[in-house]
Protein backbone atom coordinates (compact mmCIF):
# COMPACT_ATOMS: atom_id res chain seq x y z
CA UNK A 1 0.00 0.00 0.00
CA UNK A 2 1.01 3.59 -0.48
CA UNK A 3 -0.52 7.04 -0.08
CA UNK A 4 -1.46 9.11 -3.12
CA UNK A 5 -3.08 12.18 -1.53
CA UNK A 6 -2.26 14.40 1.43
CA UNK A 7 -4.25 13.29 4.46
CA UNK A 8 -1.44 13.22 7.03
CA UNK A 9 -0.37 16.08 9.28
CA UNK A 10 2.72 18.03 8.12
CA UNK A 11 4.74 17.07 11.18
CA UNK A 12 4.17 13.37 10.40
CA UNK A 13 5.24 13.87 6.79
CA UNK A 14 8.46 15.49 8.00
CA UNK A 15 9.12 12.73 10.54
CA UNK A 16 8.62 9.96 7.97
CA UNK A 17 10.75 11.85 5.47
CA UNK A 18 13.55 12.15 8.00
CA UNK A 19 13.48 8.42 8.78
CA UNK A 20 13.44 7.51 5.09
CA UNK A 21 16.26 9.91 4.28
CA UNK A 22 18.40 8.60 7.12
CA UNK A 23 17.84 5.01 5.99
CA UNK A 24 18.68 5.82 2.37
CA UNK A 25 21.87 7.59 3.44
CA UNK A 26 22.79 4.54 5.50
CA UNK A 27 22.19 2.36 2.44
CA UNK A 28 24.37 4.63 0.29
CA UNK A 29 27.07 4.46 2.96
CA UNK A 30 27.35 0.75 2.14
CA UNK A 31 28.51 1.81 -1.36
CA UNK A 32 26.24 -0.58 -3.29
CA UNK A 33 27.50 0.80 -6.59
CA UNK A 34 30.81 -1.01 -6.09
CA UNK A 35 29.10 -4.37 -6.58
CA UNK A 36 27.35 -3.03 -9.67
CA UNK A 37 30.59 -1.76 -11.18
CA UNK A 38 32.35 -5.06 -10.53
CA UNK A 39 29.61 -7.30 -11.95
CA UNK A 40 28.11 -6.45 -15.34
CA UNK A 41 25.56 -9.24 -14.96
CA UNK A 42 24.37 -7.73 -11.69
CA UNK A 43 24.00 -4.37 -13.40
CA UNK A 44 21.69 -5.87 -16.01
CA UNK A 45 19.64 -7.82 -13.47
CA UNK A 46 19.21 -4.89 -11.11
CA UNK A 47 18.29 -2.43 -13.85
CA UNK A 48 15.83 -4.93 -15.36
CA UNK A 49 14.27 -5.58 -11.95
CA UNK A 50 14.00 -1.85 -11.29
CA UNK A 51 12.24 -1.29 -14.61
CA UNK A 52 9.84 -4.18 -13.97
CA UNK A 53 8.95 -2.86 -10.52
CA UNK A 54 8.38 0.66 -11.85
CA UNK A 55 6.04 -0.71 -14.51
CA UNK A 56 4.19 -3.09 -12.19
CA UNK A 57 3.56 -0.30 -9.69
CA UNK A 58 1.47 1.43 -12.35
CA UNK A 59 -1.04 -1.44 -11.97
CA UNK A 60 -2.78 -0.31 -8.82
CA UNK A 61 -6.15 -0.68 -7.14
CA UNK A 62 -7.46 2.58 -5.72
CA UNK A 63 -10.70 2.33 -3.76
CA UNK A 64 -10.35 5.76 -2.17
CA UNK A 65 -8.56 8.87 -3.38
CA UNK A 66 -5.72 8.81 -0.88
CA UNK A 67 -4.89 5.08 -0.69
CA UNK A 68 -3.59 2.73 -3.40
CA UNK A 69 -2.93 -0.99 -3.22
CA UNK A 70 -0.31 -2.68 -5.36
CA UNK A 71 2.31 -5.42 -5.26
CA UNK A 72 5.49 -4.13 -3.62
CA UNK A 73 8.00 -6.89 -4.52
CA UNK A 74 10.31 -5.33 -1.93
CA UNK A 75 10.81 -8.65 -0.15
CA UNK A 76 11.94 -10.32 -3.36
CA UNK A 77 14.27 -7.43 -4.22
CA UNK A 78 15.83 -7.60 -0.76
CA UNK A 79 16.54 -11.31 -1.08
CA UNK A 80 17.90 -10.93 -4.62
CA UNK A 81 20.05 -7.82 -4.22
CA UNK A 82 20.24 -7.19 -0.43
CA UNK A 83 18.94 -4.13 1.37
CA UNK A 84 20.86 -1.18 -0.20
CA UNK A 85 20.01 -1.97 -3.82
CA UNK A 86 16.45 -2.95 -2.88
CA UNK A 87 15.96 0.46 -1.25
CA UNK A 88 17.34 2.23 -4.33
CA UNK A 89 14.90 0.34 -6.55
CA UNK A 90 12.08 1.26 -4.20
CA UNK A 91 13.11 4.91 -4.32
CA UNK A 92 13.12 4.83 -8.13
CA UNK A 93 9.61 3.33 -8.18
CA UNK A 94 8.29 5.97 -5.79
CA UNK A 95 9.96 8.76 -7.76
CA UNK A 96 8.27 7.41 -10.90
CA UNK A 97 4.86 7.69 -9.21
CA UNK A 98 5.61 11.29 -8.27
CA UNK A 99 6.86 12.13 -11.77
CA UNK A 100 3.72 10.64 -13.34
CA UNK A 101 1.46 12.61 -11.00
CA UNK A 102 0.13 9.50 -9.23
CA UNK A 103 1.43 10.57 -5.82
CA UNK A 104 2.14 13.93 -4.21
CA UNK A 105 5.83 14.71 -3.81
CA UNK A 106 5.28 15.52 -0.13
CA UNK A 107 4.35 11.85 0.35
CA UNK A 108 7.66 10.54 -0.99
CA UNK A 109 9.16 10.04 2.46
CA UNK A 110 6.02 8.32 3.77
CA UNK A 111 5.77 5.98 0.80
CA UNK A 112 9.47 5.08 0.88
CA UNK A 113 9.07 4.30 4.57
CA UNK A 114 6.00 2.11 4.03
CA UNK A 115 6.97 0.30 0.84
CA UNK A 116 10.72 0.28 1.32
CA UNK A 117 12.21 0.79 4.76
CA UNK A 118 9.70 -1.26 6.77
CA UNK A 119 9.48 -4.34 4.50
CA UNK A 120 13.25 -4.35 3.89
CA UNK A 121 13.87 -4.24 7.65
CA UNK A 122 11.44 -7.10 8.26
CA UNK A 123 12.84 -9.32 5.50
CA UNK A 124 16.45 -8.68 6.55
CA UNK A 125 15.55 -9.53 10.15
CA UNK A 126 13.89 -12.81 9.10
CA UNK A 127 16.84 -13.67 6.86
CA UNK A 128 19.35 -12.98 9.64
CA UNK A 129 17.43 -15.20 12.06
CA UNK A 130 17.19 -18.04 9.53
CA UNK A 131 20.84 -17.67 8.56
CA UNK A 132 22.09 -17.70 12.13
CA UNK A 133 19.84 -20.04 14.08
CA UNK A 134 18.10 -22.50 11.74
CA UNK A 135 19.45 -25.58 9.91
CA UNK A 136 21.04 -25.25 6.48
CA UNK A 137 17.98 -26.48 4.65
CA UNK A 138 16.89 -25.14 1.26
CA UNK A 139 13.17 -25.45 2.06
CA UNK A 140 13.60 -23.67 5.38
CA UNK A 141 15.23 -20.75 3.58
CA UNK A 142 12.59 -20.71 0.84
CA UNK A 143 9.52 -20.88 3.03
CA UNK A 144 10.68 -18.67 5.89
CA UNK A 145 12.54 -16.01 3.91
CA UNK A 146 10.47 -16.18 0.73
CA UNK A 147 6.87 -16.97 1.61
CA UNK A 148 6.71 -16.09 5.31
CA UNK A 149 9.07 -13.11 5.03
CA UNK A 150 7.06 -11.55 2.21
CA UNK A 151 3.77 -12.10 4.05
CA UNK A 152 5.18 -10.61 7.23
CA UNK A 153 6.57 -7.63 5.29
CA UNK A 154 3.13 -6.99 3.75
CA UNK A 155 1.53 -7.20 7.18
CA UNK A 156 4.08 -4.80 8.63
CA UNK A 157 3.51 -2.30 5.82
CA UNK A 158 -0.25 -2.45 6.26
CA UNK A 159 -0.15 -2.07 10.02
CA UNK A 160 2.34 0.80 9.76
CA UNK A 161 0.11 2.58 7.25
CA UNK A 162 -2.90 2.21 9.52
CA UNK A 163 -0.84 3.42 12.49
CA UNK A 164 0.20 6.55 10.56
CA UNK A 165 -3.42 7.30 9.73
CA UNK A 166 -4.50 6.80 13.34
CA UNK A 167 -1.63 8.97 14.53
CA UNK A 168 -1.84 11.94 12.20
CA UNK A 169 -4.74 11.81 9.74
CA UNK A 170 -6.38 15.16 9.03
CA UNK A 171 -9.58 13.49 7.77
CA UNK A 172 -11.79 11.68 10.29
CA UNK A 173 -13.30 9.53 7.55
CA UNK A 174 -9.82 8.24 6.74
CA UNK A 175 -9.52 6.83 10.25
CA UNK A 176 -12.74 4.87 9.78
CA UNK A 177 -11.60 3.59 6.38
CA UNK A 178 -8.24 2.58 7.83
CA UNK A 179 -9.99 0.38 10.36
CA UNK A 180 -11.93 -1.25 7.55
CA UNK A 181 -8.71 -1.71 5.57
CA UNK A 182 -7.24 -3.80 8.37
CA UNK A 183 -9.88 -6.44 7.64
CA UNK A 184 -8.46 -6.87 4.13
CA UNK A 185 -4.84 -7.31 5.19
CA UNK A 186 -5.12 -11.13 5.42
CA UNK A 187 -6.26 -11.11 1.77
CA UNK A 188 -3.29 -9.03 0.59
CA UNK A 189 -0.62 -11.09 2.32
CA UNK A 190 -0.98 -14.36 0.33
CA UNK A 191 -0.63 -12.71 -3.09
CA UNK A 192 2.67 -11.00 -2.20
CA UNK A 193 3.92 -14.13 -0.43
CA UNK A 194 2.98 -16.46 -3.32
CA UNK A 195 4.59 -14.30 -6.02
CA UNK A 196 7.76 -13.78 -3.99
CA UNK A 197 8.07 -17.43 -3.03
CA UNK A 198 7.35 -18.69 -6.54
CA UNK A 199 9.90 -16.43 -8.23
CA UNK A 200 12.46 -17.06 -5.51
CA UNK A 201 12.11 -20.83 -5.81
CA UNK A 202 12.62 -20.68 -9.59
CA UNK A 203 15.74 -18.55 -9.23
CA UNK A 204 17.15 -20.73 -6.46
CA UNK A 205 16.86 -23.80 -8.71
CA UNK A 206 18.00 -22.37 -12.05
CA UNK A 207 20.12 -19.35 -11.09
CA UNK A 208 21.07 -19.60 -7.41
CA UNK A 209 23.94 -17.18 -7.93
CA UNK A 210 21.40 -14.45 -8.67
CA UNK A 211 20.03 -14.61 -5.11
CA UNK A 212 22.50 -12.57 -3.05
CA UNK A 213 21.20 -13.83 0.30
CA UNK A 214 21.35 -17.50 -0.76
CA UNK A 215 24.58 -19.42 -0.23
CA UNK A 216 24.58 -22.21 -2.83
CA UNK A 217 27.58 -23.98 -1.31
CA UNK A 218 25.95 -24.00 2.12
CA UNK A 219 22.44 -25.04 1.11
CA UNK A 220 23.06 -27.25 -1.97
CA UNK A 221 26.67 -28.29 -2.61
CA UNK A 222 27.29 -29.64 0.90
CA UNK A 223 24.15 -31.81 0.91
Amino acid sequence: MSFSALILAPWLLLACGAVSLATLLLALAQRPWRALLDDRGLQHRWLAATLIVVLLWQLRAQSVEWLTLHLMLTALLTLLFKAPLALLTNLAANLALVALGKAEWQLLGVNVLLTGVIPVTIVVSVWRLVDRYLPDNLMVFLFLCGFFGAALATLGTGLAGVALIMLGATDLEAIHLAREYMLFLPLLMPSEAFLTGMLLSCLMVYHPSWVATFDRHRYIDTK
